[in-house]
């Protein structure tokens, strides 16, 4: 497949998603990132693997702040401190230039997008039990989002 039409295909998923595979969405690019990062550190490949990892850490961010945190409760601090370990981890893969710290963040994020998936079918048009996501953020990741 094109780039471009990759590029098409992820932007018109992107805005016929509903919050829950707009999450599942940036799991599937902060994995995707997670693994190139990976790659370009086997390969030597320093630009590719720095920018892999701030485009997984960036991910992460988003994720972050798009935490509803007076409807998540103890979920969404759960999930809060977890990002943040990942984005620590993520930086201390950068600076040592490891792939310990990388293979562990893509395990993290492979378990949390199976339970995102375990929410219900990508087809099926019902909310999640939780708003754990900000309507403002959801609107940011519609419009302003590109892998």
């Amino acid at each position: 497949m094109s780039w471009q039409a990759r590029e098409a295909y992820l932007e018109s998923r992107v805005l016929a998603a509903d919050p829950v595979e707009l999450v599942r969405i940036l799991y599937q690019a902060a994995i995707e990132a997670t693994h190139e990062a990976r790659r370009c550190l086997a390969q030597g490949d320093v630009m590719g693997r720095s920018r892999n990892i701030t485009r997984a850490h960036q991910i992460l961010t988003e994720l972050s702040l798009s935490l509803n945190h007076e409807a998540g409760g103890g979920l969404s601090r759960n999930l809060a401190e977890l990002y943040d370990y990942m984005q620590r981890r993520l930086i201390q893969a950068h600076v040592s230039q490891t792939d310990a710290p990388l293979a562990e963040v893509a395990r993290l994020l492979s378990t949390l997008l199976e339970g995102w998936q375990q929410c219900r079918p990508a087809s099926e048009p019902t909310q999640p039990p939780l708003s754990l996501i900000k309507e403002e953020a959801l609107e940011y990741a519609r419009h302003s989002w590109s892998a």
